[in-house]
């Protein structure tokens, strides 16, 4: 049984373009929320951290 999972996950795994999609979808939603909520986010530029108020987000 433990085996059956061990597969499934390294299936999932396995398909790298499948996960990069998830991640671009999951982190458009996260900077959707935050720019509909009206709340800043941190990201880098130019290799500093940098806080982006709402209305600068672009998801």
């Amino acid at each position: 049984m433990v085996a059956q999972y061990r597969d499934k996950i390294d299936e999932a795994l396995a398909d790298k373009e499948r996960i990069k999609q998830a991640m671009a979808s999951a982190v458009h939603d996260a900077l959707l929320k935050h720019k509909q909520a009206g709340n800043p986010v941190v990201c880098m530029k130019d290799g500093k951290m940098v806080w982006l108020q709402p209305d600068e987000i672009k998801p």
